[in-house]
């Protein structure tokens, strides 16, 4: 037998214009002027530009602090549309709630136009001469090679995948023939199967000399020893000076290990920086201003209003002119959520950078990154009383023109640890400290990273071995072993 019964349950849902402005904020500028262009594609009622009544300050600053929201002459909430309708009409649009998560965005990503990696490979085997089966086993090889340069599969593999979707059916010797034809395209150490193979492709497109010739000795015979740099035992197997070693490994340097990434129209990602602030030094003072491009001239269109009230004037009611009513408070509507979200956004930007700046100060009145204070979302969030989820998008998505250089906000932020006199420092500092003590190593003899975490306990730094090479990691600093130089 069925039973009911009733229940209570509170449950948090955000407004339509909440989730307009918690996408408006995460956006970066040039997404943001997108966004701007879509809405005022898709939005007759939202027009650009000052209307003719209008007089206010451009500047942002002025606008933040000006509450008379002149910018904004026709407002919707002085349209009674209620009277208009009747009761039991409640126009759709106002039952639509889109309620989705914020973090839905709509993600594009841009490409470079021209000819791509593969392209360009195949027209360079247009040159060679070849038999019909030859030229689909090398088009197949080319379509193996990664973005990289390199053929990642094994020739076995390949060879069953020429029988199952190609119909060809040839053995290794054939694939490995066709394979060092195709290794003879530019750029030079393309179709590699492996970093020791392009590496040495490379170096036979040279002029042989007796320090290349070496190279490749090296690295055909002895590989593993170069790579973890046993060049005393390289030394005494080629019965070699520690000199003439040096000009071969010389020379094995200049090569590129990603002969893929060279090609000057590779399609692959173009990613545009472009500030979303602008922190200078004036008089010793810090001064911050919001890209201009985040604060566009915006109004309700006069025509739209005027439409309305015409409609709304007219003595005769039909069905037709109710849902044209309806329609144009939509548009209306959406156009003055619009301004208000935007308005929101650029208030939210500029306290929060201002608060960022403000709180290290002494960094960006000197660049030393060893000033950067311990900063989490949080000690933010909580000055501006603002949620940390708000404070993470604007850190997480905007750039901020220094006078040291153009840098992704929440590269500010940082953990803190206690240094021996227990006052609290970022780890950033301690990151650049190791950095700087690697920096000015022995070559010849690295450091361990029991000796890194010595040396930083002497500064005032006492951090565990693990710790330090957990900081090493996170700075792309390899093993002691690793950087040691001849």
């Amino acid at each position: 037998m069925l039973k009911q019964h009733l229940s209570f349950k509170l449950s948090q849902k955000l407004s339509p214009q909440q989730i307009q402005l918690m996408k408006l904020i995460q956006l970066p500028t040039q997404a943001f002027e997108q966004r701007l262009k879509q809405e005022l594609e898709e939005n007759p009622a939202l027009e650009t530009g000052k209307e003719e009544s209008d007089d206010f300050d451009d500047d942002f600053e002025d606008t933040y602090n000006d509450e008379s929201d002149d910018n904004e002459t026709i407002t919707t909430e002085d349209i009674n549309i209620d009277e208009y309708l009747s009761d039991d009409e409640v126009p759709e649009y106002r039952t639509q709630a889109n309620n989705y998560s914020a973090d839905d965005e709509e993600k594009t990503v841009p490409y470079a136009a021209g000819t791509s990696f593969n392209q360009f490979l195949i027209n360079q085997l247009n040159t060679v001469t070849l038999t019909d089966d030859e030229w689909s086993i090398a088009e197949f090889l080319v379509g193996s090679i990664d973005e990289s340069g390199y053929i990642r599969r094994p020739i076995t593999d390949i060879l069953d995948d020429l029988a199952f979707t190609q119909n060809i059916y040839t053995d290794q010797e054939s694939i490995e023939k066709i394979l060092r034809i195709v290794q003879q395209l530019d750029p030079p150490g393309v179709g590699a199967t492996s970093l020791e193979e392009c590496l040495i492709i490379q170096l036979k497109r040279k002029e042989i000399t007796e320090s290349i010739e070496l190279a490749i000795t090296i690295l055909e015979k002895s590989f593993e020893q170069f790579t973890k740099k046993h060049y005393k035992k390289l030394i005494q197997k080629y019965n070699i000076t520690e000199d003439e070693l040096k000009t071969a490994i010389s020379e094995i340097e200049k090569l590129n290990p990603k002969p893929g990434g060279s090609y000057s129209g590779n399609t692959r990602m173009i990613e545009h920086v472009v500030p979303d602030f602008s922190i200078k030094i004036v008089d010793g003072e810090l001064e911050l201003s919001l890209n201009g491009r985040n604060a566009p001239e915006l109004h309700v269109s006069r025509d739209y209003n005027n439409m309305l009230e015409g409609y709304k004037n007219s003595k005769e009611k039909t069905q037709s002119q109710k849902d044209t009513v309806q329609f144009i408070k939509q548009k209306l509507d959406a156009a003055k959520w619009f301004i208000d979200a935007i308005r929101q956004r650029q208030q939210t930007l500029f306290v929060t950078m201002n608060t960022i700046m403000e709180y290290q100060k002494k960094y960006f009145l000197t660049g030393d990154e060893r000033n950067l204070r311990p900063m989490i979302l949080k000690d933010i969030a909580d000055t501006i009383g603002m949620d940390v989820s708000t404070v993470s998008r604007v850190a997480n998505s905007k750039y901020a023109d220094t006078p040291y250089g153009t840098k992704l906000i929440k590269e500010y932020f940082s953990e803190s640890m206690k240094n021996d006199q227990g006052e609290d420092v970022s780890t950033k500092e301690i990151k650049k400290i190791l950095e700087n003590v690697i920096k000015e190593e022995e070559k010849r003899k690295p450091l361990t990273d029991d000796k890194l975490a010595e040396i930083l306990k002497e500064k005032g730094y006492p951090i565990a071995r693990r710790t330090v090479a957990k900081y090493r990691e996170q700075l792309s600093i390899p093993v002691a072993r690793m950087r040691k130089e001849i």
